[in-house]
């Protein structure tokens, strides 16, 4: 029997088996080479904290509301993409034949049986690593769009994770004259350097919206979060001129503990844009929609216009990825984002 990675309980990750449903008439059978998860929005889910977890997101009042019925968060599949291989296809299906490489929104299993129409055929000149990055790359983009960032500016990136990677690089291609970035992680402010950051602090050893006040003069123009941390999204704010712009794009949990917004926030009139890709219509609607992201983020990764050298990391074979999820969670300094190898 086929086997996958799901979380039994929060925060306790197993491999177990699967039956191989029927192949449907438009449905494709895909026998996985590569996967990876996706850290922010699935660590709390795999926590058990994400907001999701006790609430229920309307979308016609577009609010949380009290989760109706018997709660059932587990237990959950985990992984966000996948690279593989078809070995089957359905009578119906057109686009795709056995033996070809595909790749899609797919969890950390051992084989996929999905419609055709969320295949994507995986092209020649692109690695694992890139296909897998098409994610952290939308959100990446979208969150740069939304901070409007033109030649000459100075920015400031809070977190380091798989988006904030993205997001530094798509900054300094739309003319970010000084990229600052901030996180507590040694091996990722190193990445940052090599990736385009022209200064990286750790916010646990200076106070960063204050140091970047006095590198920048004034403070930056733009600061993007894509960090999570309600702490980071004040320093964000502090780094920020009088009437700049901060840019949200982490996942953020729980209570809003650090953010003072009785302080520069208020003093400093500060403009907070929330940035989420998926939700349209889009600011620039109609000529931009998620459609028109998604596809400009993956022409960045197939051209080589932004890197992922040294941030698919570490990437193990899916026998041990139970291990690997713990341990990307309960020690995040030794990872940026996490690969799983399938052998063939």
């Amino acid at each position: 029997m086929p086997r996958e990675l799901v979380a039994v309980a929060p925060r306790q990750p197993v491999i177990r088996a699967y039956d191989e449903p029927l192949l449907g008439r438009d449905e494709v059978r895909v026998a996985t080479e590569f996967s990876a998860p996706k850290h922010g929005t699935e660590s709390g889910v795999y926590r058990g904290s994400s907001p999701f977890s006790g609430r229920w997101y309307d979308p016609e009042l577009q609010v949380f509301v009290p989760r109706r019925g018997e709660r059932r968060d587990f237990p959950v599949r985990l992984g966000n993409m996948s690279v593989g291989t078809v070995t089957e296809v359905g009578p119906e299906v057109e686009r795709f034949r056995a033996g070809d490489r595909v790749f899609g929104h797919m969890p950390i299993r051992e084989t996929h049986t999905v419609p055709e129409g969320r295949l994507h055929p995986m092209p020649e000149e692109m690695t694992p690593e890139e296909v897998v990055y098409w994610d952290p790359a939308e959100f990446a983009l979208g969150a740069v769009r939304d901070a409007n960032v033109r030649l000459g500016e100075v920015v400031a990136l809070f977190g380091l994770g798989a988006i904030g990677f993205m997001v530094l690089q798509m900054a300094r291609l739309s003319g970010a004259v000084q990229a600052i970035a901030v996180d507590p992680l040694a091996n990722r402010r190193a990445l940052a350097l090599r990736h385009g950051a022209d200064g990286a602090l750790d916010p646990t050893a200076v106070d960063a919206g204050l140091e970047i006040k006095r590198m920048t003069g004034k403070g930056v123009d733009v600061a993007i979060e894509a960090s999570g941390s309600y702490r980071a999204l004040h320093q964000a704010i502090r780094a920020t001129h009088l009437g700049g712009l901060v840019v949200p794009l982490g996942f953020y949990q729980g209570e809003g503990e650090g953010l003072r917004l009785g302080e520069e926030w208020h003093m400093n009139r500060i403009t907070m844009r929330s940035s989420r890709s998926i939700s349209d219509p889009n600011r620039d609607h109609p000529m931009w929609d998620s459609a028109r992201i998604r596809q400009v983020a993956f022409e960045l990764l197939r051209t080589k216009r932004v890197s992922v050298e040294g941030l698919v990391t570490p990437i193990v074979a899916f026998e041990d990825s139970a291990e690997a999820y713990r341990m990307i969670d309960e020690h995040p300094e030794r990872c940026v984002k996490l690969g799983v190898r399938f052998s063939r």
